[in-house]
């Protein structure tokens, strides 16, 4: 079977033409046993639909079942499988997952949440769906991937080695001397199971038309987990093609099948031009937290830097360290004068044991400034321009 192609086929007679052992990445989005026919219409007023009616819920199992059977064969022994589902059939597809591949392979319940637009109705509005992750063996492939700090967290926690006491309490680290061990460059938070990776809005350009059609996002951060580059990515399920689209944005050979001919053709439009709309994620309390005002943020974007929310002396810290040094960052404020500023950062570096400064200068004022060693002095372009104008 050729690489990096879809085809038009049940996706229980494509995997029997797959050798055994050769998939590092199995993500299948399954119909979801809503006993309904699900049709949209693209832009064009084409309409895509495909069938989730069964006879009853063993059929519905069994379906299932015998595929899963063959996708842990062709899995690698260090491959994953990532099976998409929602409150309909969750607990169904768990307890196949379960018996097929082994709860003790059972890596994860990753929650995609996400707004949906929808008319008001009696109970909740359901807002989130499941990935469950399950490994062929103990021995799977995993990139750690690592987010940006909350806006809660203040500077100790990113520059402060953290360990577990004898009452598995979590402490700050010391030396010898019982002094706090300091400039340790944190790589940021360990990427969680609940993700926050907004649905396709009806205007989105990435959005096809097709029912359930899954964010680019949100198959790149599955992809990117547990695959390298050239490894090979199998969706037995490829529907409007968004997995086989993120494999091959993120250089990965892939694998897709359909029964549905719409699907297919679909999904090699998609993979001629692929258009992935680029997602801005709101956090809970950013509102509380976020004191940088947009020029501010505008500057630190600048830098490959972890924002510092909650410091005066302190706008950010740059992720690698300059000739063994820690850097951090400090934007002078309009209230402030340049050595007021620079009072401020001086503070801070020598309570937090920051060997180097960016004191960045954003307007001219007449105050006596002092040039120290440890504390570089950087132009915003802004001021610069002003200065020549």
């Amino acid at each position: 079977m050729k690489l990096n192609q879809v085809y038009n086929i049940d996706c229980l007679d494509g995997l029997k033409q797959i050798e055994d052992n050769i998939i590092d990445l199995v993500y299948l989005d399954p119909p979801f046993f809503t006993q309904k026919t699900h049709f949209l219409v693209d832009k064009t007023n084409k309409k895509y639909s495909f069938d989730d009616t069964w006879k009853n819920l063993d059929e519905y199992k069994e379906f299932l079942k015998i595929r899963f059977i063959e996708i842990k064969r062709v899995l690698k022994t260090t491959g994953s499988v990532f099976v998409h589902c929602d409150k309909t059939a969750n607990h169904i597809i768990r307890m196949l997952l379960d018996e097929i591949f082994g709860s003790f392979n059972f890596r994860s319940e990753i929650i995609w949440v996400y707004k949906r637009w929808s008319n008001s109705k009696k109970g909740l509005l359901d807002s989130h769906q499941n990935i469950y992750h399950y490994s062929k063996t103990n021995d799977f492939k995993f990139n750690t991937i690592y987010t940006d700090y909350s806006l809660t967290t203040n500077i100790d926690q990113i520059l402060q080695l953290r360990v577990k006491d004898q009452n598995n309490k979590t402490i700050y680290k010391k030396d010898q001397n019982n002094n706090i061990i300091y400039n340790q460059i944190k790589k940021g938070v360990p990427l969680s199971d609940v993700w926050n990776i907004p649905f396709l809005n009806p205007k989105a350009k990435e959005r096809t038309g097709y029912p359930t059609q899954k964010p680019i996002e949100l198959l790149e951060r599955i992809i990117s987990l547990t695959t390298n580059e050239n490894d090979l990515v199998l969706d037995p399920f490829v529907g409007s093609g968004t997995s086989v689209v993120a494999s091959k944005l993120l250089n990965r050979n892939f694998i897709g099948f359909d029964i549905n001919i719409d699907a297919i053709n679909l999904t090699n439009k998609r993979l001629q031009n692929p258009i992935k709309t680029q997602s801005h994620l709101l956090k809970n309390g950013i509102d509380k937290y976020d004191t940088k005002t947009e020029k501010e943020k505008q500057i630190l974007s600048r830098y490959d830097c972890d924002i510092v929310w909650r410091n005066k002396g302190l706008d950010a810290i740059l992720k690698q360290k300059i000739n063994n040094k820690t850097v951090g960052i400090k934007i002078q404020k309009q209230i402030e004068t340049l050595k007021e500023s620079q009072n401020l950062l001086i503070n801070c570096m020598k309570s937090k044991n920051i060997e180097l400064g960016f004191l960045i200068r954003t307007h001219f004022d007449n105050d006596d400034y002092q040039k120290l060693d440890n504390v570089i002095l950087i132009d915003d372009i802004d001021y610069l321009l002003e200065t020549y104008k």
